[in-house]
């Protein structure tokens, strides 16, 4: 007894060539795309001595080939300072810095408001308060937590002390508008935390799990 063949047999083997061709070349493509942008996703979960988390990151600076950070740490009491600066092979950096200031909660939203030049918005929880400013694509942010060093004798300051954060970015962001704004405010409020605890503050400051989101004002 013969064996039938199907009429449409013929046309099976080029079919399912050309579904593989295809599968191939998307992954390929995928490749392709993963090399180029899998930079900043190649950074440890929290960058800067785990000051702060690879997705606030992630959320501000374009995707890139590669990304490298560092941190920096120097000085004690009121020398001490803790950075951090991320920056990616497409030429975008996020760099913010706390330094330990003799201010008030006035003069630093003054200084900062002649500083920004645009509108500032602000929020604030648990004694900590934060001022940031977009202009399109450029943006800053400013996070100030009340701190005296230890090694400040009550009475010599003509201010209260306090740990001030600035964040910004340099080159192009990922994000714009208020969504620039809330990560460059998340990313200097994370610093301050970490810094917080090696600037061996007198106290003890309860730090929120987040700032209020400015969508929320």
């Amino acid at each position: 007894m013969s064996e039938r063949v199907s009429g449409w047999g013929w046309a099976t083997h080029p079919v399912k060539g050309f579904l593989v061709s295809l599968v191939v070349l998307g992954l390929l493509g995928a490749a392709v795309v993963l090399f180029f942008i899998k930079g900043l996703y190649l950074l440890p979960d929290k960058v800067c001595h785990a000051a702060v988390q690879r997705d606030i990151v992630i959320r501000t600076l374009p995707r890139a080939r590669s990304a490298d950070e560092w941190p920096d740490q120097g000085g004690a009491g009121r020398h001490f300072s803790f950075a951090c600066r991320v920056s990616t092979s497409g030429h975008s950096i996020l760099s913010g810095q706390v330094d330990p200031r003799d201010s008030s909660r006035t003069a630093w939203e003054d200084h900062y408001g002649s500083l920004a030049g645009h509108q500032v918005v602000r929020v604030t929880a648990g004694g900590v308060e934060a001022l940031a400013q977009t202009d399109g694509d450029k943006g800053s942010a400013s996070v100030y937590v009340p701190c005296a060093p230890a090694t400040v004798q009550e009475g010599t300051a003509s201010h209260a002390y306090a740990l001030v954060a600035d964040a910004g970015v340099t080159g192009k962001s990922r994000a714009t508008g208020e969504e620039l704004r809330q990560a460059l405010t998340d990313f200097a409020y994370q610093l301050t935390e970490h810094a917080y605890k090696l600037a061996e503050c007198k106290g003890a400051l309860d730090f929120p799990e987040e700032l209020p989101r400015y969508g929320d004002r």
